[in-house]
């Protein structure tokens, strides 16, 4: 990389631009107008949707404080006791927000509940893999809420202590996740699929005083029992006063749980749900990190700053409002699954598919949002790019006119997975591909619903987010690549880590490279035009001849080809300073890795990115190896080719498939020897 700034390349043509119609009804237009006649932002622009949207960006990141003061007064936030300032201090770590006020995240979530013309309506919809939606109303969801509260406080649950789940994407959750909060309990949640082990390395941890947990799931057409699990919880959880069963597959309960039923009945005096009044940064819940190479980090996350922060990216960034219903692929594993449920906070009905991702077959999730009525249906980019692949043609077959939107995250959406969406669902289709984190629970940039799309890209840096582009000495860079960096403090960033009293641990995960800057571990470009692209993580870097590379834009080429189901490009470096970097394939069933498909996944590398990115060998494995919540595991597969053994270098209870990264470790053990004197092949020559 270079430090001369490079001349910005010519503005492409949009994929898609909103309709001025659209523009002028979305919510972020409202907010606009509202922020700048209360709380002085700059006047709004009709004329020019993306130089009005720039300077209302700036001005949200210039007066932070000011900013989110306007989003709590735009979305009506309820204090139960008012605050001092909105951000007493601006350094990161450290940020104060909101000092002295106290409120409470499920009384805003269940708050369109109250409204008597809302109290029938769906509030959720349950569906599972026979695509039949079910509802449960606002009055229903705030009943349940009530009682099972209700229950946690007669089970001596107090402000402060842990509530943990193991249960699937189902109303039972969102209950559980809704009264934990109610109390001021601290909510956290694994996935049934999650194994004992991985569970365990979660809960531990924080130590719950109640599980509540499902006797199993089903998903891909059979049932998964999970009562045997349960029962390795318990033993390992000490500190469990209570536990709860949720029926799923029709097991009673275990000798000592209270069944599900029996904790949400109604006495009477739970009618209405009674809410703790609580500080602005108690915590609401528990998020983790996927653990690949130790103990998962637990993130701790505000009440206030949860609220705020999705009030903000779900009403003015997705533009959902009542009348709504928000779709988001995802478990209760992800933090995907804790924003889906905050759609509640807008009003709008949240959709929770209980299922797996291509059952019966791949177009699945295209009729779940088909059956729904879904009007921002969100998946990941890999889902897009097996829907491509296997000729799925969403927009002919089913009937998809109420989704506006398709949101995609999980890993950048490549080009072909926008040009797909736009020729295959339709046209007029919002495409918002967004990028954030687990430590957040949010979106650094992505959905800005009065700006036009670019192939590739996501439309803007998010409200009140400060993200830049730094180079390795903290230069900001434009239209180059660089680590993707965030500025000023964000409401929802982490109070701190669980077992982390000195907050070194989390010092260390962002703000050890530039201080008092947050560091997000990936690789991005922002340009001249102010939209982003994200090229993977910094921390799995490709760095040929001094040259930085970003593994997304390898997979984006290679898995273009139908022979290539997935793919995972490692960079080695190694004795002598040289360097190798093989590419892995996973092919479709049927192909063969042979000379002529080796040859054309070179040509194709090499045509579409350089020859800097073409791999010095191709190899083909049973599979690439994922977190539980399905991202490749680059930096472990990395680390046993390096020579590390299995346990040090990954956790194995955070691995999807540890069969599949035993033959990393096969491999790197038989090739030590001829990765140590094999020489760098021709095709990484940039001159040839």
């Amino acid at each position: 990389m270079t430090s001369a700034r490079p001349t910005p390349p010519p503005t492409p043509e949009p994929l898609w631009r909103p309709a001025p119609d659209r523009v002028a009804a979305a919510r972020l237009t409202r907010f606009h107008e509202f922020a700048a006649a209360v709380h002085g932002a700059p006047e709004p622009l009709p004329d020019d949707p993306e130089a009005s949207y720039a300077a209302l960006h700036r001005w949200s990141v210039t007066e932070l404080g000011t900013f989110w003061e306007a989003v709590a007064d735009f979305f009506g936030v309820d204090f139960a006791a008012p605050h001092r300032v909105a951000l007493a201090d601006r350094v990161m770590p450290g940020a104060r927000w909101f000092d002295g006020a106290r409120l409470n995240y499920a009384e805003h979530a269940l708050r369109p509940g109250l409204d008597p013309d809302n109290a029938a309506r769906p509030a959720l919809l349950r569906v599972d893999e026979r695509h039949r939606p079910e509802p449960v109303s606002w009055a229903e969801l705030r009943r349940q809420t009530g009682a099972l509260a209700s229950t946690l406080r007669r089970l001596g649950v107090r402000p402060g202590d842990r509530v943990a789940g193991y249960l699937p994407n189902i109303p039972e959750a969102v209950v559980a996740l809704l009264a934990t909060a109610a109390v001021g309990g601290v909510w956290t949640s694994c996935a049934p699929d999650f194994g004992a082990r991985a569970v365990l390395d979660r809960f531990q941890q924080v130590e719950p005083a109640v599980l509540i947990a499902v006797d199993g799931y089903r998903y891909g057409g059979r049932e998964h029992d999970r009562t045997g699990t349960v029962a390795e919880l318990r033993a390992g959880l000490p500190t469990l006063r209570a536990v709860v069963h949720v029926p799923r597959l029709g097991a009673p309960a275990p000798v000592g749980a209270l069944e599900w039923s029996a904790a949400t009945e109604s006495t009477g005096d739970d009618a209405e749900p009674e809410f703790e009044p609580l500080p602005f940064d108690h915590p609401l819940w528990v998020l983790y990190s996927s653990g690949t190479t130790g103990l998962p980090k637990a993130i701790v996350q505000s009440q206030g700053g949860i609220l705020l922060e999705h009030l903000k990216q779900l009403g003015l960034h997705c533009d959902l409002g009542s009348d709504d219903r928000l779709f988001w692929y995802t478990s209760t594993g992800w933090m995907m699954w804790n924003f889906l449920v905050s759609g509640l906070l807008v009003g709008s009905c949240v959709v929770l598919y209980d299922g797996a991702p291509g059952y019966p077959d791949t177009a699945a999730q295209w009729r779940v949002a088909e059956a729904t009525r879904a009007t921002l249906y969100g998946t990941s980019a890999a889902y897009v790019m097996a829907c491509a692949k296997a000729g799925v043609r969403p927009g002919r077959d089913l009937d998809l006119s109420a989704t506006r939107c398709v949101g995609t995250t999980g890993s950048p959406l490549p080009p072909d997975g926008f040009r797909w969406l736009h020729d295959e669902v339709s046209a007029d289709l919002w495409i918002a591909s967004v990028s954030g984190g687990t430590d957040v629970c949010s979106c650094f940039a992505g959905a800005v619903p009065t700006l036009p799309v670019y192939v590739g890209e996501l439309q803007a840096p998010c409200l009140g987010t400060d993200l830049r582009s730094f180079g390795a000495d903290g230069t900001p860079l434009t239209d180059e690549v660089g680590e993707l960096v965030v500025t000023t403090p964000m409401p929802s960033m982490p109070l701190r880590f669980w077992n982390d009293p000195d907050g070194d641990r989390y010092r260390e995960s962002y703000f050890e490279t530039y201080p008092g800057v947050w560091r997000h571990g990936d690789w991005t470009t922002l340009t001249s035009r102010n939209t982003v692209v994200i090229h993977g993580r910094s921390d799995a870097t490709l760095n040929r001849q001094g040259v930085r590379m970003g593994s997304a834009d390898i997979y984006e080429a290679v898995e273009r080809l139908p022979e290539i189901r997935e793919s995972l490009v490692i960079g080695l470096e190694r004795d002598g300073g040289e360097y190798w970097m093989p590419l892995f394939v996973h092919l479709a069933e049927g192909a063969t890795l042979d000379d002529a498909l080796r040859d054309r996944i070179r040509r194709v590398i090499r045509e579409r990115l350089s020859p800097r990115h073409v791999p010095d060998e191709v190899i083909e494995v049973p599979g690439v190896p994922h977190t539980l919540t399905g991202k490749r595991l680059e930096v472990p597969v990395k680390r046993l080719l390096q020579g590390a053994a299995m346990d040090t270098a990954v956790n194995q209870g955070s691995v999807d498939d540890p069969e599949v990264l035993a033959f990393y470790a096969r491999l790197a053990r038989e090739r030590r020897l001829s990765v140590a004197t094999d020489t760098v092949s021709d095709e990484s020559n940039p001159n040839r």
